[in-house]
């Protein structure tokens, strides 16, 4: 199932991918790799390793590539496996408006390395820190991560960092 376009068609948002590497240490805890983003869009906050596609680049190469840049990790395409197509809307800042496609890669080379754009770390799976990290993330994230295929919008308020509608089932927004 890898191919360039894993889950329908673009929406002629901006194109984005993350990847999220898992392993399991040797006590068999699954562990995902997050990074402190240094700086830009959600600095400050713990995301997956990813960023934008360059022109005429395809989805899975721009997570092969985002993975090393950011991290010093090296992953193959064909290990990515596609969790999510992402849609995020910020109707006050309309250019931060994307749409992320989001891997899982539990086959990779080296150990992450601090990157001029984020500071990796592991955390276990069934303890994610989802206060530090975007406000959608703990909505789909561990459905993906558990094996569901994810298709769905998110649209944040005024405030930049909080949802305020989406349309993944069972999302329950205060």
């Amino acid at each position: 199932m890898a191919d360039a376009e894993p889950l329908g068609p673009a929406s002629g948002l901006p194109q984005v991918c993350v990847c999220y590497l898992t392993r399991v240490d040797a006590s068999g805890v699954t562990r995902v790799l997050l990074g402190r983003k240094k700086g830009g869009l959600g600095a400050g906050k713990l995301v997956g390793l990813g960023g934008k596609l360059e022109p005429g680049e395809s989805v899975l190469d721009a997570a092969v590539r985002e993975v090393h840049e950011e991290s010093g990790v090296r992953v193959r395409a064909r290990d990515l496996v596609p969790l999510a197509r992402l849609r995020y809307f910020f109707p006050d800042r309309p250019a931060w408006s994307q749409e992320s496609t989001a891997f899982r890669c539990d086959s990779f080379e080296g150990e992450p390395v601090e990157s001029d754009e984020l500071v990796p770390e592991w955390f276990e799976l069934e303890h994610l820190p989802f206060e530090r990290m975007w406000h959608d993330a703990r909505f789909w994230l561990p459905l993906a991560l558990a094996g569901d295929q994810i298709r769905a919008s998110f649209t944040f308020g005024s405030d930049l960092d909080t949802v305020v509608s989406s349309d993944l089932p069972g999302v329950t927004l205060a």
